[in-house]
């Protein structure tokens, strides 16, 4: 992949660097019960920032249901602008890569406009209007990204902005849908998809970045299955959080309530809609329930271990992979013991932000081997 410009792998990595502070971010957030702390979006009682002072406080207490909680709001909407920040980034490494191509900054600034327009739109109570702005601005970005290769990153960029796009509609509907927890979990799942994404197109920028070996195409292989493996366990733990399931087993572990197969129901466990309206804020599942959600999480993490640990000894008997293989290595165990932690220390708001860090960051490993990694020629 041909960098479109000198200084855009640079820029790719700022944006790599600022996902990977949101993702973490947005886990703190999640996990001390802030979601919902501002409730209306984009704005946070009504104000860019957030109620600071008394009287801003009294104001939004008399405007809104819910009170204002001082300690959350601004974690809450210093999330959102940090997100705000991001897509703005993603932006212009959207127009460095398409300035070449034909209509490429006139269609990515046009695209741009209808889904700024759709914001105001919204606030403004006019929904359809503003779904159909953001449509028509992900269509002109869709056009693009079919008609332009990825030579110079522009189908990259231009998927990596459209992915954001989405999740901001993801971040309105969070607050607006009451913390859902099928939102939650695909708000989750759209901010490793940004992580990766742009992990992607900075190391395919960056010059001299790729990895010359004969084990690429097994390697590959085995990494494409770990990268499936690894996001369908990302699901599970955003599952787990958005239905307040860490604790289910209470603090036992590897039994789960005294017992290894303990009163479970796994079909309510995974009803993905329930409809609008429920606030989900605490769960609403019953307690066989949350288990059977807690159970799926753990034998999926044995699974997604085995895997990776399998490919990481392979890539340690591998010359010139030796590195890779050991971080590989070491954030995989520390992600066990920390999934332990979170279970026998009852959910240490650090160690359960750090669980979701480890997983961004094995997250991070495995996209920047498979954007690396080449069979000689």
């Amino acid at each position: 992949m041909n960098s479109p410009h000198k200084h855009f792998h640079r820029l790719a990595w700022i944006a790599v660097l600022l996902a990977l502070g949101i993702v973490v971010f947005g886990a703190f957030v999640r996990l001390s019960n802030a979601g919902l702390s501002c409730p209306d979006w984009p704005t946070c009682y009504g104000r860019a920032a957030w109620p600071v002072h008394e009287h801003e406080i009294a104001q939004a207490n008399a405007s809104f249901e819910r009170a204002v909680e001082s300690s959350k709001t601004w974690r809450e909407q210093f999330h959102r602008h940090l997100a705000a920040s991001l897509g703005l980034l993603i932006l212009l490494l959207s127009l460095l890569a398409a300035r070449k191509r034909a209509w490429g900054i006139s269609s990515i600034v046009a695209a741009s406009l209808l889904v700024a327009a759709s914001i105001p739109a919204y606030i403004g109570a006019h929904y359809v209007a503003a779904a159909v702005l953001v449509l028509a601005g992900q269509l002109i970005l869709l056009v693009d990204a079919v008609r332009w290769s990825n030579s110079d990153a522009s189908r990259l960029s231009t998927i990596t902005l459209m992915v954001v796009i989405v999740q901001a509609v993801l971040g309105m509907w969070t607050v607006t849908w009451l913390l859902k927890p099928v939102v939650v979990m695909a708000h989750l799942l759209g901010g490793v998809a940004t992580l990766s994404l742009l992990t992607w197109l900075a190391w395919g920028t960056t010059p001299g970045s790729s990895l010359v070996q004969a084990v690429a195409p097994k390697l590959r292989r085995l990494l494409w299955i770990g990268l499936a493996l690894l996001a369908l366990q990302i699901a599970l733990g955003g599952w787990t959080s958005s239905n307040y399931a860490a604790l289910s087993c209470g603090a036992d572990y590897p039994k789960c309530l005294g017992e290894w197969w303990p009163t479970n129901d796994f079909r309510e466990a995974f009803v993905l809609w329930r409809g609008i309206g429920v606030d989900y804020e605490g769960g609403v599942l019953d307690g066989p329930a949350r288990v059977a959600i807690q159970l799926a999480h753990r034998m999926m993490a044995l699974l997604v271990f085995g895997h990776f640990l399998v490919v990481a000894i392979r890539m340690l008997r591998t010359p010139g992979l030796v590195f890779w293989g050991s971080a590989l290595l070491l954030l995989l165990l520390a992600q066990v013991g920390l999934g332990i932690a979170n279970v026998m220390l009852g959910l240490p708001l650090w160690v359960a932000t750090a669980h979701t860090a480890g997983a961004a960051l094995l997250l991070f490993v495995v996209i920047g081997l498979l954007a690396r990694l080449r069979a000689p020629e």
